[in-house]
């Protein structure tokens, strides 16, 4: 009788009753990563302005995560670190634990200091902050542990969230500082006890420098393995020693993307450094964002019209002045003006004070690398870049956002709102469309009731029929910037704004 009483108050307040071998959203993009549940039923069209409950949270870009009717997420308040966990049913604050106080690291203006998801399991929540490290909380909100953890430097600031599984928890260091004495990298994966914070295994990543993608696990016929993407290569880690496995080549120097799994293969991207997501570079958008500098309109930029903002474009879909938009600058007046004007002498080839069209396009090689979503099939060691690369697509290729698998068709988001379908079998492109919400993606696509769901950062929903048909079902704006991947559970889409948790609901 109690049993039932406590399904129709469940029922009551709109929340899912847990099954008896339930699936939960409990690490950045659900299950082991994968961006769907594909039992679960949450509503894929609604007004982005009306949610079912709104909850006021401190920013960050951390994504939300879910363990039954808690959801647990990060912030920044007053300079200090937090971590909040959130009664699904009702969207009220359960309890709120402060960090302990120090120095935040210096970030990029784009990137946040709790821009790394938590990973929660049955007993405990694990939060890591790269000003901090790690801190474990029960799901009441007792520190269970906390282990300090020197902040690896990096170009933006650390983002690379822990994974879990059988109470041990996996995370990636990658860092710019070299070893004492040495010319190679600091950059290292662990793994530590859940229970303690006891570091089990620690393997070292001496040819990886600063990354931002999450590692996941790939279960294979002698065992499971650890997926890590870094600069120039991805790893496969044996799970229980943290031994290398194997090493895939072909990877730009600023990868984000988490790995996908689909089919008995691993689906490994990263763009060309730059967010550049074709070899072949078209650079009539780049041209175009530069010309809001020609105030004289005489179809030019001369050395005149250098503004606090100007810079070399390198995500042109961006407005001038955002972080992200060019060549990061110094914040000294000086130092500032003195880099513009080395741009300006470097595009102005023949010293006229003028840069023309032809002269901007004839340079476009700022970025390294090339592009690559690459198709691995299991097993092998040492190099198998030759040996087990089945095939590479190089046009298309996101940023920021993980690709997305889904009944043998992966499909990839890029900034500017342009989606890819790709057969997941051969590689092949079915098709490259824009959606009608441009600007910059932050947020990986997750499958919402087998639709595709697009999130843009300027705060666009899209909806999108997965398959061979590109088709948008349904557009929504939530009048709000979107920083973050939303989370599902069976009958609710969460998402993180910039300044609150917005929850959808069937």
């Amino acid at each position: 009788m109690k049993t039932v009483l406590f399904k129709l108050l469940v029922a009551a307040c709109g929340c899912f009753t847990l099954h008896a071998q339930p699936v939960h959203w409990n690490q950045f993009r659900g299950p082991n990563g994968s961006g769907s549940a594909p039992d679960f039923a949450p509503p894929a069209q609604f007004d982005g302005v009306k949610p079912t409950i709104s909850v006021n949270i401190p920013p960050a870009s951390s994504s939300p995560v879910i363990w039954g009717h808690r959801l647990f997420i990060t912030g920044v308040e007053d300079d200090r670190l937090v971590t909040l966990a959130i009664d699904t049913c009702s969207g009220q604050i359960v309890w709120k634990r402060q960090a302990p106080k120090i120095e935040l690291a210096k970030v990029h203006e784009a990137n946040t200091n709790a821009a790394s998801t938590p990973c929660v399991d049955e007993k405990r929540v694990y939060v890591y902050f790269g000003s901090f490290g790690f801190i474990c909380y029960d799901h009441d909100g007792t520190e269970l542990w906390k282990k300090r953890i020197e902040t690896p430097k990096s170009m933006y600031g650390m983002s690379t969230s822990p994974i879990c599984r059988d109470g041990q928890v996996f995370l990636i260091l990658d860092d710019d500082r070299n070893l004492s004495g040495s010319q190679l990298s600091r950059s290292k994966i662990i793994a530590l006890d859940g229970a303690t914070g006891e570091l089990l295994w620690e393997t070292s990543r001496p040819y990886n420098r600063s990354g931002w993608s999450s590692p996941i696990i790939w279960n294979q016929e002698d065992g499971a393995q650890i997926v890590a993407l870094g600069n120039g290569r991805a790893y496969g880690y044996d799970i229980v020693t943290g031994n290398e496995v194997w090493y895939v080549n072909g990877f730009s120097r600023e990868t984000i993307s988490t790995p996908i799994l689909g089919g008995g293969r691993l689906y490994l991207s990263a763009s060309r450094q730059g967010g550049w997501g074709d070899s072949e570079v078209d650079p009539e958008p780049f041209w175009k964002a530069m010309t809001p500098f020609d105030t004289n309109g005489n179809g030019a930029i001369e050395k005149e019209e250098i503004t606090l903002d100007f810079t070399i474009p390198l995500r042109p879909e961006l407005p001038i002045g955002h972080p992200g938009f060019g060549i990061p600058l110094p914040s000294n007046p000086e130092q500032r003006k003195e880099r513009q004007l080395g741009f300006f002498k470097w595009k102005d080839r023949n010293q006229d004070g003028v840069w023309t069209k032809e002269e901007f396009m004839q340079d476009m090689s700022v970025g390294r690398g090339r592009p690559i979503l690459a198709a691995i099939r299991p097993g092998g060691s040492g190099d198998i870049t030759d040996s087990h690369t089945e095939w590479n697509l190089r046009r298309g290729i996101p940023e920021i956002p993980s690709p997305i698998y889904y009944k043998e068709r992966i499909y990839l988001i890029r900034s500017g709102g342009l989606l890819s379908c790709v057969n997941a079998e051969t590689g092949e492109m079915i098709y490259s469309e824009r959606l009608n919400a441009p600007g910059q993606y932050a947020a990986s696509p997750i499958i919402v009731s087998d639709r595709l769901f697009l999130a843009s950062s300027e705060g666009i929903i899209s909806v999108v029929q997965t398959g061979d048909r590109f088709e948008i079902l349904h557009q929504t704006n939530l009048l709000n910037e979107i920083p973050a991947t939303p989370a599902l559970d069976p009958n609710s889409v969460y998402i993180r704004t910039k300044d609150h948790l917005l929850v959808f609901r069937n």
